[in-house]
């Protein structure tokens, strides 16, 4: 089968490592031109030799999402890079270094700074993108939400999962907002990954228990699991879809 993003431009978000490592290097097999910024240009750039070495083509930088100067330089890069911006996966969010913690036991700085990066930031990434998709009336936002805020678990990450509902919220309001303009805006909800985040975790085996219990499939969600619906999203196959959440997690929210 010939490439299904071939020609296509795509920002990917926190693609140093984790699920939007794994998204760029399948991006990258199906031809698509990347522009990848993280937080550490150092994983960015370990993510672009690899693709480079199979033969593709991207470019890392290093960016703060929740830094509106950074989300503005990262539109401008992309058009100095490539000239256009087809597609834009909002992955970057704070999940590294999270633990189960009581409700009542985060603190006002935790709670601000996880929201600042995973909501401030996925909007203000779509404020400095969407723009140059108006301007060209087509193209896909991608948002990562995740099953967290709508499963018992919840309570387990209160403010991540808090966050990760307000995706919800932002990734319908946008896709009618922008839906007029041609831009498609959905969202992927995946369960809890065996990321290098995931397993890392003081309670991961634990978690990863509660996880999988409550699944239709009891495995570990992996990475290359995800890959294939955000490919979907960000091809002309979802071209008639907008404003949805797919929950790729293996069975347990049922809509």
């Amino acid at each position: 089968m010939s490439p299904v993003l071939e020609g296509k431009v795509a920002i990917i978000t926190g693609a140093g490592r984790g699920i939007g490592r794994a998204f760029a290097l399948r991006f990258a097999e199906e031809r698509a031109k990347l522009l990848l910024p993280d937080i550490s240009l150092e994983r960015a750039e370990d993510t672009v030799k690899e693709i480079k070495a199979k033969g593709g083509e991207a470019v890392a930088m290093n960016a703060d999402i929740s830094d509106e100067n950074d989300t503005k330089k990262t539109a401008d890069k992309v058009m100095q890079q490539y000239g256009k911006v087809d597609i834009l996966i909002n992955n970057a969010a704070i999940w590294y270094g999270i633990n189960i913690t009581p409700w009542d036991a985060w603190t006002v700085e935790e709670w601000d700074r996880i929201f600042t990066v995973n909501v401030r930031g996925t909007w203000l990434c779509c404020k400095a993108i969407a723009p140059l998709m108006i301007k060209q009336s087509r193209g896909k936002i991608i948002n990562m939400a995740s099953n967290v805020a709508k499963v018992p678990a919840a309570q387990l990450f209160l403010p991540y999962s808090c966050s990760k509902g307000a995706m919800y919220t932002l990734t319908q309001a946008l896709a009618r907002a922008l839906g007029p303009s041609g831009i498609n805006v959905n969202a992927i909800a995946p369960g809890y990954v065996a990321t290098e985040a995931s397993l890392g975790q003081r309670d991961s085996e634990k978690t990863f228990e509660i996880a999988t219990g409550e699944q239709t499939f009891h495995r570990r969600a992996e990475t290359s699991d995800l890959v294939g619906t955000a490919v979907f999203l960000a091809s002309a196959a979802s071209d008639f879809i907008a404003g949805q959440v797919i929950y790729v997690d293996g069975g347990t929210v049922m809509l």
